[in-house]
């Protein structure tokens, strides 16, 4: 039986999300590099708060965090998690 490990991933942010990031409040992004990064860096794919998204959307994720939503995608062959947008739930699907 042969056993793969998985690495931890990168995180890299879009342009999208560096404009938004400077919108929101410094609470919510110090909330996403404490505790959000850190989950995505050693499993994007499963967690609590973490959701496939179906139909156009189906390469994406989104992870819950409180009336937010951040959406990301996962670059398997390069170990990176390209975070893409954050939206407020009532605009976000």
């Amino acid at each position: 039986m042969e056993i793969l490990l998985l690495s931890d991933f990168q995180i890299a942010e879009s342009k999208t999300f560096e404009k938004v990031k400077k919108k929101i409040d410094p609470k919510l992004y110090s909330k996403i590099k404490t505790y959000v990064y850190p989950q995505l860096k050693s499993n994007p794919f499963f967690g609590i708060n973490i959701k496939k998204l179906k139909g156009n959307f189906e390469r994406y994720y989104r992870y819950r965090i409180g009336s937010y939503r951040l959406f990301y995608l996962i670059e398997n062959e390069k170990v990176l998690v390209v975070i893409v947008d954050l939206k407020h739930r009532k605009n976000s699907y």
